[in-house]
Parts: structure tokens; sequence; C-alpha cells
């Protein structure tokens, strides 16, 4: 260190002496020495009037300012639902513009992945021009999935009473930038119509690696959708790793990791996962491991999937089950099945089935029959689900009625089918106080290989015809029990009935606009405003 100094008192010294040296020889050549020298003189060529033989070139000008964005409705999918134009240029992502929210705060994700997403810094703020401002407002109203856009003064504000909604605010913000350049100048108000809004997937019969449905995941959070469905217990495979009953897993399964990886990002992504044991039917790979459990007819034919209800081991095993995933899952939902139990896809179940007969008379009266027995089970499976501290749901054709045993009124149903043997029309569902989410197998099941007159839905038919009161064939139930509080939603559903169909690229693929559409009319069940060709392209520059 003193080595240093000395150094740089020397050269102090030396520079010293040097301009005096300088200054005698300036002053012997007859510069002046009253600071003139450091202004150019008139003809200078270095001054503002220099000839066009400079060599120095000029201070480059300032940038031109970005270019308004048009007032207008951005484009979206799904589309905002209302819009309030204003005078002014607009917003949109150019150099030094930040995305601001405090760093601690509960919105640091968020602006953290709007950032990323349109390559600005994340900022504490407080916002400036250019910047695009989060902000919960907790008295808003609307709605916890609502947001307001406010585009001012080259500044962009979005607000919400939670988190969801600013994230959906951001997904408005990146899909704008990516179809129009930027946000016009105005006030955006948008909101869900119905709660609940995704995909099912059964990942039961067809093996979906952890990546392929983060993916899913990803696309959905694009389209402001909210639940993942999976199905991953059935007769063809069981595919999440069991600590309580190894014995049932496939060899091709997803980790407790991987899922804890899914349901992670999903939480990330303001998206429910919900889980699907079903049961009393489609357990044949439980029952690949119990085969005591199996359920067998008056002759002793096996019933292909279905549990033995009269066997208590049999509730033992899935009531475990049920136990062990519930941890792994955390949202509100857990799905308990109960559709298409075969001993209630025969005419005559009492005769089919005398023994689970007799044991139905002998727990509920005389007057009891086989679908009493099974709906028992499922009220048995609910109480579960409920001391877990989650919503049970079941499939519409589980419930029926005309029975001693009433299905208990917690569970949510979700109507997916008309056509089964005891199923019954959505409405009587609907007058018996209960909600329905939709699942309208005529419009939003993608049944891989097309097997019993399914056939891959279409997108555009789903934009032109269903909307979430058309719960059973085309036609939609009546307007006055049709609103949110009643049907709070639907979802599109990928079936693997012949896994070798499609591989999992080409389901990605096929349901790309069938998603898109059931996102905007769950979103707004009106109809749509641009004509199906437009939706097409813009969903194809929204999702990248």
């Amino acid at each position: 260190m003193g080595r240093s100094v000395r150094l740089s008192r020397a050269s102090v010294v030396r520079g010293t002496v040097a301009s005096f040296a300088l200054l005698a020889t300036m002053t012997l050549m007859g510069c002046p020495r009253d600071g003139s020298a450091d202004r150019p003189a008139r003809d200078d060529s270095r001054s503002p009037q220099a000839s066009p033989s400079a060599t120095t070139a000029p201070a480059a000008p300032a940038p031109p300012p970005p270019q308004p964005v048009p007032a207008g409705l951005p484009r979206t999918v799904p589309a905002v639902r209302a819009y309030a134009a204003r005078g002014g240029p607009g917003w949109r992502p150019v150099p030094g513009a930040r995305v601001v929210a405090a760093l601690g705060g509960p919105l640091a994700d968020e602006g953290r992945r709007l950032a990323g997403e349109l390559r600005l810094p994340f900022a504490e703020g407080p916002a400036r021009a250019g910047d695009i401002e989060l902000a919960l407002n907790p008295g808003q109203s609307g709605g916890r999935e609502s947001y307001e856009l406010t585009t001012q003064g080259r500044k962009v504000t979005i607000t919400a009473p939670d988190e969801a909604g600013v994230f959906y605010g951001t997904r408005t913000v990146v899909q704008a930038v990516r179809t129009g350049g930027g946000l016009p100048e105005g006030v955006l108000r948008d909101a869900p119509d119905r709660p609940q809004r995704g995909l099912n997937l059964d990942i039961a019969r067809k093996h979906f690696p952890a990546g392929w449905i983060e993916g899913r995941l990803r696309e959905m959070a694009d389209l402001k959708l909210n639940q993942l469905g999976l199905h991953f217990s059935d007769d063809q495979g069981f595919r999440i790793e069991s600590s309580s009953h190894p014995e049932v897993v496939s060899p091709q399964h997803l980790t407790k990791a991987e899922i804890r990886r899914i349901v992670d990002l999903a939480s990330a992504l303001h998206i429910t996962v919900v889980p699907e044991i079903d049961s009393p039917g489609h357990l044949g790979a439980v029952m690949n491991a119990h085969p005591a459990l199996q359920l067998r007819d008056a002759s002793g034919t096996v019933a292909r999937g279905a549990v033995d209800v009269a066997n208590p081991e049999s509730a033992r095993i899935v009531d475990d089950l049920i136990r062990e995933y519930a941890p792994l899952f955390p949202g509100p939902y857990f799905h308990l099945g109960a559709d298409e139990y075969r001993a209630l896809m025969v005419r005559n179940p009492q005769s089919s089935y005398p023994r689970l007969a007799e044991l139905a008379r002998r727990k509920y009266g005389n007057r009891a029959g086989v679908q009493d027995l099974a709906t028992g089970w499922l009220n048995d499976r609910a109480t579960v689900v409920r001391s877990l501290g989650r919503t049970p749901k079941a499939w519409n054709d589980g419930l029926f009625t005309g029975g001693v045993v009433k299905p208990d009124k917690s569970i949510e149903v979700e109507y997916w089918t008309g056509k089964e043997i005891g199923a019954r029309p959505p409405q009587e569902y609907l007058n018996e106080g209960r909600t329905l989410v939709n699942l309208n197998d005529e419009f939003l099941y993608y049944v891989l290989g097309q097997p019993n007159q399914f056939t891959y839905p279409t997108g555009e038919r789903i934009y032109r015809q269903w909307s979430p009161a058309v719960l059973r064939g085309t036609r939609p139930v009546p307007k006055g029990p049709s609103g949110p509080d009643r049907i709070p939603g639907g979802r599109l559903a990928v079936w693997c009935d012949r896994p070798g169909a499609q591989t999992a690229d080409q389901v990605a693929a096929g349901i790309r606009l069938p998603l898109a559409a059931v996102a905007q009319r769950l979103w707004d069940p009106r109809v749509p405003q641009i004509p199906w060709q437009d939706f097409t392209a813009l969903a194809g520059r929204v999702h990248r």
C-alpha cells in the first residue's frame, strides 16, 4: 500500500512540471490564457457551424418515442370482457421499461415471471413512465380471479383482489404484446364467468411423462384455465407411486417427486390439480394385485374392473389410497369416480348379483337393492374425503334416484353422459339443488381411437354450439338454474381407451384448439364475437 502511494505522488510531481512547460510553450505561441482556448471560435472546425469537411461525428439523436398502440380491444384468448378506451399512446415494452412489484411481497413471483416473458427487468419501484406495476387491491369488486388493467401515461397498472386476478392480468399483457405489440390506452376490466375451467387427463390407460403434463399446465395458464383433473387409476393401469400399496402400481408411472413438481408448477400458475381414484368400478389394476376382491356375478364370471363392495377389504384398500394421496394434492377436491359399476350396468342387478342384493337388504332393509349398496359405498368414501378436508366429486351416473340410500349432498356432480343405464337428465340433479360441472361427452370427450361412436371433438363445434348450460347432448338446460352457482364450469376430457391410437404429441396437437374454445366459452359464455377462422389464427399466436 505504501509503495502505491509513493508512486502516485511522484506521478503528480511529474504531471505538474509538464503542465508548466506546456503553459510556457502555449504563451510563446500566442495562445490566450483566459480560458477561451476551451471555447472554440466561430470558425473552428469543431463548432456547430463547421464545414462539411469536419471529421468529428455529431451526437446521436435521441430515439423516437414508441409508436402508439391503436385503440381497440386487445386480441386475446379468452377475449377480454370489457374495455373503456381513452386517448393516449398506449404502452409497449420498450428499452427502459420495467415490471414493478414489491420484491418480497406476494406478487414477486408474478412480477418475475412477467418480466422474464417480456425480457424486462424486475424492480421494486416506485413505478415510472414505461413500467408495468402489479398491486393487490383487496376491496376491488369482481371476485378473486377478476382484474383491472389501466394503461395511462405510458404506464400499465394491474390491480386485483387476489394474486390469481393479477396473474390473469399478466396473461392479458403477454398475449396483447404477442398479437398487437402492446396495450391500448384505457381501462380493461375482466373476470371469468365460471370458477372451474380446465382439462381432465386420463393418465391411467396411457402413461404421459411429467414434462408433457407440465407443458399442458403452461398452455392452460396462457388460456386462463385453472383446473387439471388427473384420472390415474383404471383397469389398464395405476400410474402414481404408492407406499401404502406398492403392489398395485404399474411399471410405467409417475413418482411422487414428479407429482410434487407438477403440483408445485400448477400452484404457481394458479391451477388446482384434482386427483381421481375411480371406484367401485374401473379398479382393474388394483384387482390384478388383489384378485380375491373382484366382483363376480351369479355364474361366477368376473365383472371387469369392478370391486366387490360386499368385501370389507375392498373398502380398506381404497381408503388407504385416498388417505395416502390426499396430502400429495393439496387442492380442495378429491374425485371418487363412481361411474360404470358393472353390477349396475345390467338389466336386472338383483338377479345377476344376488349376493349383493341380499347384503343390501340386510344392511338397508327389505326395499333396498344393489344400487343402495353402491350408493352406500360412495357415501362412505365421501365421508373419508371430507375428513381429509376435501370436497368429494363423482360422475353423474354414480348417483341414482329412487333408492333407499340417498347420495351424500356434499358430493359435487360432474355430468358427462345421459346415455348410460340409469343415467338421469341434468335437470333432475339441478332440481335436487346440486351443482353440475360440465364434461358433456357430446362436445368435450377426446377419446383416443374414437371407440363407441365417439369422434374427436373440434374446437369449431365447441366454439359455435357449446356453452356451460349444454350439459347433455346439444340442448341447454333452462336458463333459470344454469348460472355459475349451479353450473360452476367444465373441463375438456382426454380419455385413452385405445392408448396406442395417438402419441402424446399428437394428443397435445389434437386438443389445442378444443381447449382454446373451451377456455373462451367458460370465461365468457356469450356467443363469440370473432369468426372461427380468426379465432384459430389468434389461438396460434397467443401461446408459443
